[in-house]
């Protein structure tokens, strides 16, 4: 019995560990004006342009 209930503790906790994706981004260069699609800041010298969006092509559905 001890060890079901342990089973049961065991899969509720894994239940709650589950993440969600982050959001993706469309970012603009202020050197040149390139625009590029990524979950986080590609570096220094990029500002958010659009978004969120929901996929890696940053498009809505």
């Amino acid at each position: 019995m001890r060890k079901v209930a342990v089973a049961l503790l065991a899969g509720l906790c894994l239940l709650q560990a589950q993440a969600g994706t982050a959001p993706w981004w469309r970012w603009e260069s202020q050197v040149d004006g390139r625009l590029v699609c990524s979950q986080w800041s590609p570096g220094e010298g990029w500002k958010r342009f659009a978004g969120p969006y929901d996929n890696g092509g940053c498009r809505d559905r």
